[in-house]
């Protein structure tokens, strides 16, 4: 059963309700994710709190965070895929890491049961909670949907996307059937706003670059769809930005189904809601994201959409505004008040979720020293999106408006600042200085995705060999016999290998 120096865990769930334990002489503060939230919360806390003040706890099924707007840039290649993501054990200095699943939270009796990777579930007591589990990739109950689609919500599902998309221009590139051709060249992104664009943008500039390499495949065979559902894409940006996008997009041969829906996709033909039809084999699902669902097995307050409900200093709070004592959230997991925008929450993107976690942080490291928690309040500095090599859009301060390659340029200089630790900051800055001096790499390693399946193959023992009939071995026989007996000018001519030899000695 995992166990941390000062994360000490009750019994299994299954001898549940656990002991109470022996009463701590130092608070444990449980942080529930290592995402954005959780791993700057719990670095900001670390920051204000001596070891001796707090024992600080993080509970992840993945052992590092991922930098969610790189994770376009991953799947084109122009980042590795190791630099998106941030080690908890190396980032986290001085906070002990627990590798598992959230799977139920009851904060009336101060535990919450993690169920590790492998192993019985158990639980972990606490004295007070950060939530920062973030959201799950929002889908709808469409035919195929599961079966066909590729998510795009985590490094694994990016990195997978591009092998996959590579590995369907390998393919099709020694494929002479036209209509598997077209199938395996179309590729299909469902979802308009920052995440489902950026992807496009990104593979689609990637995959014109690789195709250059296969003399089989002609630039006009790969289709690229977008489908979006409303009449716009990039909401978070000016009609004006969104436009000049949706416009650059189609220059590219990027066809755009807006007000549109998908219907159906089983087995890869593809239904939309205008009665357009077509065959894919490769199905990008972006269209938006949903709290955490592990919170409906809580006994915390939510909202509508499965948010957990706060106020403006980050504290958990009822419906009618009673603070839950001891426990804040923040995050896409969360509805944080903005402040800026009274009657509205803070969106659901890293740049909010980075600055809420050291709030989080400062606000508990004051409560814990019997302060005042302050009010969080963040204005938009803008969004900036990648739409491939050397073109961008961004919104600076809700008036400058800026495009191509200097909102390229902001786009990057933004986001590497704000990922955390100065070792992944360096190695994605000189990976962008080896792209630009020597080429992205445009190699699909798809089999990185099952390992073992040509060792399973080769282990696979031989069919035993099937003895011919008599009469086929009679026939055999007598064949053979035939053909000794022809002169030696006839066996010199019976095949076109012999044909060549023979010619070749009357020249």
């Amino acid at each position: 059963m995992p166990q941390s120096s000062s994360a000490s865990v009750d019994a299994p769930a299954a001898t549940a309700p656990a002991p109470a334990g022996k009463p701590r002489k130092v608070p444990r503060v449980l942080v529930l994710g290592g995402g954005t939230v959780g791993l700057y919360s719990a670095r900001r806390l670390r920051k204000r709190l001596g070891k001796r003040e707090a024992a600080i706890v993080v509970v992840d099924p993945r052992p590092y965070m991922t930098y969610a707007p790189f994770l376009p840039e991953a799947a084109a290649g122009s980042i590795d895929p190791r630099n998106v993501v941030a080690p908890h054990r190396r980032a986290l200095k001085g906070v002990d890491v627990l590798q598992g699943h959230v799977s139920q939270i009851e904060h009336a009796r101060r535990r919450v049961q993690i169920t590790p990777i492998e192993g019985e579930a158990y639980w972990v007591t606490y004295d007070h909670l950060v939530v920062g589990l973030g959201s799950v990739a929002r889908t709808l109950p469409i035919p195929g949907l599961a079966e066909q689609a590729i998510g795009f919500k985590n490094v694994e599902e990016a990195i997978a996307v591009r092998n996959h998309i590579l590995g369907r221009i390998d393919v099709a590139s020694s494929t002479w059937d036209p209509e598997l051709r077209k199938k395996m060249l179309t590729f299909v992104f469902v979802g308009g706003g920052f995440a489902g664009i950026e992807a496009l943008a990104e593979v689609e500039d990637m995959a014109r670059y690789a195709v250059r390499h296969y003399k089989q495949i002609e630039q006009e065979e790969m289709r690229f769809v977008l489908v979006e559902g409303s009449r716009r894409i990039l909401p978070e940006v000016s009609e004006e930005l969104g436009g000049y996008t949706l416009e650059t997009l189609r220059k590219r041969d990027i066809e755009i189904h807006l007000s549109t829906f998908l219907s159906s996709c089983v087995d890869g033909h593809v239904v939309l809601s205008t009665g357009v039809e077509f065959d894919a084999e490769t199905i990008v699902w972006t269209a938006g994201v949903k709290a955490n669902p592990v919170l409906q097995d809580s006994d915390l307050p939510l909202d509508k959409m499965g948010r957990v409900i706060c106020n403006a200093k980050l504290q958990v709070v009822t419906e009618d505004g009673e603070v839950v004592p001891d426990v804040f959230a923040a995050g896409d997991c969360a509805a944080v008040p903005d402040l800026y925008n009274p009657g509205m929450t803070c969106p659901p993107n890293a740049q909010h979720a980075l600055r809420e976690g050291n709030h989080i942080g400062d606000n508990l490291a004051r409560v814990m020293r019997s302060a005042e928690p302050t009010e969080y309040k963040h204005r938009n500095v803008g969004a900036v999106a990648s739409l491939g090599m050397y073109k961008g859009v961004a919104q600076m301060f809700g008036k400058i408006k800026v495009r191509g390659f200097f909102a390229w340029v902001l786009h990057r200089t933004y986001h590497v600042f704000a990922m955390p630790t100065v070792n992944r900051k360096l190695r994605i800055m000189a990976g962008w200085t080896g792209s630009v001096l020597l080429r992205r790499e445009v190699v699909a390693l798809g089999s990185l995705h099952d390992p073992r399946a040509e060792f399973r193959a080769a282990s696979v023992p031989p069919k035993p060999r099937e003895d011919k009939p008599a009469e086929q071995a009679a026939a055999v026989a007598k064949a053979d016999a035939k053909q000794e007996a022809l002169p030696p000018q006839k066996a010199e001519a019976g095949s076109p290998a012999e044909k060549s030899d023979a010619h070749a000695k009357k020249d």
